[in-house]
């Protein structure tokens, strides 16, 4: 269900390098969000550092919406980044499973292209 990868680079230094990497993939960055900073900044802090980087492929997404226009509810992919001791964590949903979940087995094809490009945009963090 969870794609999820380890690094010992500093959060930034993965945002950075998973950002360049999805450009080249053909994503878009949608949005970075700064978790752990908004939550502070909210009164309600969280003991660790945590960034959301939501990503879009256009050609992908059309695909998958020109099917199934609730999937957009789980767009843009996101992922995650953040610290569990002295190692940080890069994680997303597998786009695999989330067709599963619309129950589009048409789209298997695509949400393996997808999970694959996914990945490789990951790693880049590692």
């Amino acid at each position: 269900m969870l794609i999820n990868l380890e690094s010992t680079k500093s959060l930034e230094e993965i945002r950075q390098k998973i950002e360049e990497k999805a450009k080249e993939k053909g994503f878009g960055v949608m949005a970075v969000h700064e978790v752990s900073k908004i939550l502070e900044n909210k009164g309600v802090p969280i003991n660790y550092s945590c960034v959301i980087v939501e990503v879009c492929s256009p050609r992908h997404a059309s695909q998958v919406l020109s099917k199934n226009a609730y999937i957009s509810t789980a767009m843009p992919c996101r992922i995650a980044i953040f610290d569990q001791g002295n190692k940080r964590i890069i994680s997303t949903i597998d786009p695999v499973a989330m067709v599963e979940m619309y129950n589009e087995p048409e789209l298997r094809g695509v949400a393996e292209e997808v999970s694959k490009l996914m990945k490789e945009i990951m790693e880049a963090g590692v």
